[in-house]
């Protein structure tokens, strides 16, 4: 039996193209990422779980989109701070002009949870208001 190869995720390829084409296009790029304990960000701009940056070169020094991470320079409230970010927690790249993008999954890695901590409010009113279930009835 032949085993094909384990091949590496596309999100990182994704992550530089779509980069790539908001610069070529004139667009300012916007990633937003879900954060966890892995995640390297300001947490007091963490917002339902997750944060968006700004990763144009007007906003950033050193940005490096790896295969493994998304690592950049950045200041916020004119405090400079170093950012991390893992790959597989980048839920969408988007021009912030036009809103054009792309946005992936975040569950890429058996490690990274797939919902934040804290549901959003409005997640926890419809479950409130929630409809009781219809019953199946057997009938010979």
């Amino acid at each position: 039996m032949i085993v094909a190869p384990e091949l590496a995720s596309a999100k990182p390829y994704l992550v530089r193209a779509m980069y790539e084409w908001c610069g070529d296009q004139g667009l300012t790029p916007f990633v937003t990422v879900f954060v966890d304990e892995q995640t390297v960000v300001p947490k007091e701009f963490v917002k339902d779980g997750a944060i968006t940056l700004n990763i144009g070169s007007d906003a950033t020094g050193g940005l490096l989109i790896g295969n493994e991470t998304l690592e950049f320079k950045a200041r916020f409230g004119g405090v400079p701070r170093q950012i991390t970010v893992p790959i597989t927690h980048v839920m969408a790249i988007y021009g912030r002009e036009n809103g054009q993008g792309m946005a992936f999954p975040i569950s890429d890695s058996a490690s990274t949870p797939t919902v934040p901590a804290k549901p959003p409010e409005s997640e926890t009113l419809a479950a409130k208001k929630e409809v009781a279930k219809p019953v199946l009835t057997r009938v010979k």
